[in-house]
C-alpha cells in the first residue's frame, strides 16, 4: 500500500548545495560574459551558436526544430532570434521541400561572414574563461558531469548535446553523413512529425 505522507527528502548537505549554488553562478555568468566578447561584432553568443550550426550543416540549411535541438532551445525562443537574424540578413527563412508545413533556418552569405568574423572572438573567449583554466583531464571532467546533468533534464535525448554531441537525423535536415530516414523514428507517421524534433514546451538549458 503507498503511503499517503511520503518522507521528505533528506535536506541538502553543505557539498552538495555548494556545488549548485556553482553551477547556478555558472548558468548565471558565463552567457552574459560571452556576450561582451562578441559585443564588437553585434552577435550574442547565443546567435553566434545558430549562425555555426547553420554553417556547419548540409548546404547551410536546416529545420527549425532541429535547430532548436542543436542549440538547447525552445521553439518560441529560437524563432524570436532567427527573426533577428533575418533583420540582419544572416538568415532566410525557407518552406523545407519535404514538409511543406515545416520551416528551415537557411544562412545567407553575409551570416557566413559574419560567422567567419566572429569564431576568432567566440574561441578566445571560450579559452579565456573556461578552457585555459582545465588541462585535459579537466575539459574531459567538465565534458562528463555536465552531460550527465544533461542526461537527467533531457531523458528523452531531444538536444542534440545530449545525444553523445550528434543531433538525430531527420529526412527534413538533408546531409550527406545521415541516412534519409529518421533515426528517432525509423516508421512514417501520420501527422508528418519526426521524434527528433523538439517539443514546443521543451525545457531549455540555455
Amino acid at each position: 500500500m503507498t503511503s499517503l505522507n511520503p518522507e521528505p527528502a533528506p535536506a541538502l548537505t553543505h557539498p552538495e548545495r555548494v556545488a549548485v549554488a556553482r553551477l547556478h553562478a555558472l548558468l548565471e555568468l558565463l552567457p552574459t560574459a560571452l556576450d561582451k566578447q562578441l559585443a564588437p561584432v553585434g552577435l550574442t553568443s547565443f546567435e553566434y551558436t545558430l549562425l555555426e550550426a547553420l554553417a556547419e550543416a548540409d548546404a547551410g540549411r536546416l529545420r527549425l526544430s532541429a535547430l532548436a535541438s542543436r542549440s538547447n532551445a525552445t521553439l518560441p525562443r529560437l524563432s524570436r532570434v532567427v527573426t533577428g537574424l533575418e533583420r540582419k540578413g544572416y538568415v532566410l527563412r525557407a518552406p523545407c521541400e519535404q514538409d511543406g508545413r515545416a520551416t528551415n533556418a537557411v544562412l545567407t552569405d553575409a551570416g557566413r561572414a559574419a560567422r567567419a568574423g566572429a569564431a576568432p572572438l567566440y574561441a578566445d573567449a571560450v579559452r579565456h574563461m573556461i578552457l585555459d583554466g582545465l588541462d585535459d583531464d579537466g575539459v574531459d571532467d567538465l565534458a562528463r558531469l555536465t552531460y550527465a546533468v544533461l542526461d537527467r533534464l533531457d531523458p528523452d535525448r531531444r538536444l542534440a548535446i545530449t545525444s553523445e554531441g550528434k543531433a538525430p537525423a531527420c529526412a527534413a535536415d538533408p546531409s550527406a553523413e545521415t541516412p534519409p530516414a529518421c533515426a528517432a523514428d525509423p516508421a512514417p507517421v501520420a501527422d508528418g512529425t519526426c521524434a527528433a524534433d523538439p517539443a514546443p514546451a521543451e525545457l531549455s538549458v540555455r
